[in-house]
């Protein structure tokens, strides 16, 4: 989401991501998860939603998330790989650019430019089908972030579109699944800039706030080498 064109919504493009060392590996993993020699590499697949358009890098998703992890003892390193305007094609053909990053598990938080230019449902579906498949075949601990198409589209194509993410979290039962992004946020003038599509600083607390337990159950699956 980038610009507001018409109605629709263009998702961003930003950056955050910082590495945040506790002071004994012990802590890393949180309660019962080992000893780490190093902070887990979490990267986040998406677009200007998790990428702070609008925002200061420190008030972004990744960094926030990043924070709120480090304040629950986990060793975490959260790299952002979102891109503006991003669709899930375009999520899918820049994936082993993003997985250069070398990350322990991966968040796949795209398909909101999907729903608001009206997409195929079934094209969706197989681009997040072929991100899954190959984080799959490098054995990297995957997480599905859901989203909702916009309600000018009406009844039918918001059944249809939100259907391709619970097909998937069915598909893959090994992959951690968080049904809307934008739980809580979408749609709430105080938790939104101007644009009324990108959270805010108070959205994005509220974000990580909502996931933040989801992401844990991901790092749980984590085993570092």
């Amino acid at each position: 989401m980038k610009a507001r064109l018409g109605r629709r919504w263009l998702l961003g493009r930003g950056s955050a991501g910082f590495v945040l060392l506790l002071g004994t590996p012990a802590l890393a993993q949180g309660q019962g998860q080992g000893q780490p020699q190093r902070p887990i590499r979490l990267l986040i697949l998406g677009d200007s939603i998790t990428a702070a358009y609008g925002l200061a890098r420190n008030e972004g998703l990744p960094a926030r998330l990043e924070a709120a992890l480090k304040a629950k003892g986990r060793q975490v390193t959260v790299i952002d790989a979102g891109v503006s305007g991003d669709t899930t094609a375009g999520g899918r053909a820049r994936l082993e650019w993003a997985l250069a990053e070398k990350p322990d598990a991966v968040i796949v938080a795209l398909g909101g430019n999907d729903g608001l230019r009206g997409a195929e449902p079934r094209n969706t579906q197989a681009n997040l089908k072929a991100i899954l498949d190959t984080l799959k075949a490098r054995n990297l601990p995957a997480m599905l972030a859901g989203m909702l198409a916009p309600p000018n589209l009406g009844a039918d194509y918001g059944r249809e579109f939100a259907g391709v993410f619970q097909a998937l979290s069915r598909e893959y039962a090994d992959v951690v699944f968080y049904p809307f992004l934008l739980d809580g946020v979408a749609g709430e003038a105080a938790l939104n800039q101007p644009d009324r599509i990108h959270p805010n600083p108070q959205g994005v607390e509220e974000m990580v706030r909502r996931m933040t337990p989801t992401v844990e159950t991901l790092l749980d699956k984590v085993r570092l080498a």
